[in-house]
């Protein structure tokens, strides 16, 4: 490997290990604007009116219960879908897994190994999986964020890799 193609690939590397953080949390943030986003209530059940048994809110000055945050809409600060609290309670540590992954995606693709791929697909699978089963209202930042951030290092890999002198063979 030449000293050109060893910069190319270092660099694919990086880029789509840190590039994908903010593309992953952009895309995370369009699901959450999605009208069918984290809701779990049909439409037509939804009210926005507070029940009976309100408690104040002093920091807000309004009122608000545990119940209210179900009917928040999606997007803004109690929602279930990707973004909500309770996704990202859930799902701790995303960040870091996501980085670890693009690595691997990304070391993989570029080293000419991208069946290693489906290895990094089943470790992270297998290593959510107790979380979603507990945490069925995560599973939408998973899948959105795995995916958004699988595309990103393996697009970036494969760039990188085809700029190197493509597929050994």
């Amino acid at each position: 490997m030449t000293a050109t193609e060893l910069l190319i690939a270092v660099g694919a590397l990086l880029l789509a290990v840190l590039g994908g953080w903010p593309l992953t949390a952009g895309v995370l943030r369009l699901a959450a604007r999605s009208s069918d986003a984290g809701t779990t209530e049909p439409p037509a059940t939804r009210t926005t009116e507070p029940p009976a048994d309100v408690s104040p809110d002093p920091d807000a000055g309004t009122t608000e219960t545990a119940a209210d945050a179900d009917r928040t809409p999606h997007g803004t600060d109690g929602g279930d879908g990707p973004t909500g609290p309770r996704a990202r309670s859930a799902l701790r540590g995303g960040t870091w897994i996501g980085v670890l992954e693009r690595a691997a995606i990304a070391g993989a693709i570029l080293a000419g190994y991208p069946t290693a791929v489906a290895f990094v697909i089943a470790v992270k699978g297998l290593g959510r999986y107790p979380e979603i089963r507990e945490h069925p209202e995560a599973s939408e930042r998973f899948v959105i964020g795995t995916l958004a951030s699988m595309i990103w290092a393996a697009g970036v890999a494969g760039l990188g890799r085809a700029l190197i002198g493509g597929w050994p063979g």
